[in-house]
């Protein structure tokens, strides 16, 4: 199966040698995890970078049923932080395959488990949504939940369906380092 690889590209011209590169690079990525459906490569040249060996970054975001892997490399050339960002997503890919073994509980959508909220009334000065974002919560633990948010670089908080209270979670670090878990009740 042919993964789908959708490339991006800021402040720079993508040529037709980087773009075969990146597929032929890319798409081999189903040798080790056969369900990935989308891969999504983000290259830029990063002039404001420090150090003129971290301006070229390639970011490659991999999406499946139920998982999302990001990493992202930085070097002074293109297809050295490619070559990079690909060999550290296959370590990530293999760590996550061996995570998948423990199972990630009954399969029951978070929709179906959680009552509807109401809506709320309007204000009469409605503050302005910049962003929107909608994901897939995925069952499972607090430490699956630990490791997916190490997986995916999030440095701050990650938002899941906890498969023991069966609601959703925020997980979120801690300034000294630990791990905070906010539990929410309906009132």
């Amino acid at each position: 199966m042919a993964i789908k690889v959708e490339l991006f590209v800021k402040n720079m011209e993508v040529t037709d040698r980087i773009k075969d590169y990146v597929e032929k690079k890319v798409s081999k990525l189903d040798r080790f995890l056969s369900d990935i459906e989308e891969a999504r490569v983000d290259l830029a040249y990063v002039k404001s970078a420090r150090s003129a060996a971290d301006r070229q970054v390639a970011q490659i975001t991999i999406r499946g049923r139920g998982y999302i892997l990001r990493t992202e490399e930085r070097s002074d050339d293109l297809f050295t932080s490619i070559d990079i960002a690909v060999e550290k997503i296959q370590r990530q890919i293999e760590r996550f395959k061996g995570k998948r073994a423990h199972g990630r509980g009954d399969g029951t959508p978070a929709s179906e488990v959680v009552p509807n909220i109401p809506e709320i009334e309007e204000l009469e000065e409605t503050p302005i949504i910049a962003r929107r974002k909608e994901f897939t919560l995925v069952p499972m633990d607090e430490m699956e939940a630990i490791e997916q948010m190490a997986l995916l670089g999030h440095e701050n908080f990650f938002v899941f369906y906890n498969v023991n209270s069966n609601a959703i979670n925020v997980l979120y670090m801690r300034r000294d380092g630990t791990y905070g878990l906010i539990e929410p009740k309906l009132g």
